[in-house]
């Protein structure tokens, strides 16, 4: 299925948390924290400010992103979580 964000959401799949502590402890699901690291999959086309102007996004595909730990609306696509939110609750870019 093909989703394309309107305005200034963004299309997000978190990316996974390690299993192991730096210790070596293998954490149990019911132990790990939300992940709060995703990579954009789709973008809106940006929003339009008063003046009717559109606002381009800052993220494009492809990034990886930090974002808040509560940050947007969990959805499913084809079976797979996503995340869809806007763009100011994107807190970073992280650069390769």
């Amino acid at each position: 299925m093909k989703v394309r964000p309107l305005a200034d959401r963004v299309l997000v799949k978190p990316l996974e948390e390690e299993d192991k502590t730096p210790g070596g402890i293998i954490l149990p699901d019911t132990a790990k924290e939300k992940p709060m690291r995703g990579r954009i999959v789709a973008v809106g086309n940006g929003k339009v400010d008063d003046k009717g102007e559109r606002i381009k996004m800052e993220v494009k595909v492809e990034d990886v992103v930090l974002y808040g730990k509560y940050s947007g609306t969990e959805i499913k696509i084809d079976g797979e979580e996503f995340l869809i939110m806007r763009e100011s609750d994107i807190l970073a870019i992280v650069e390769k």
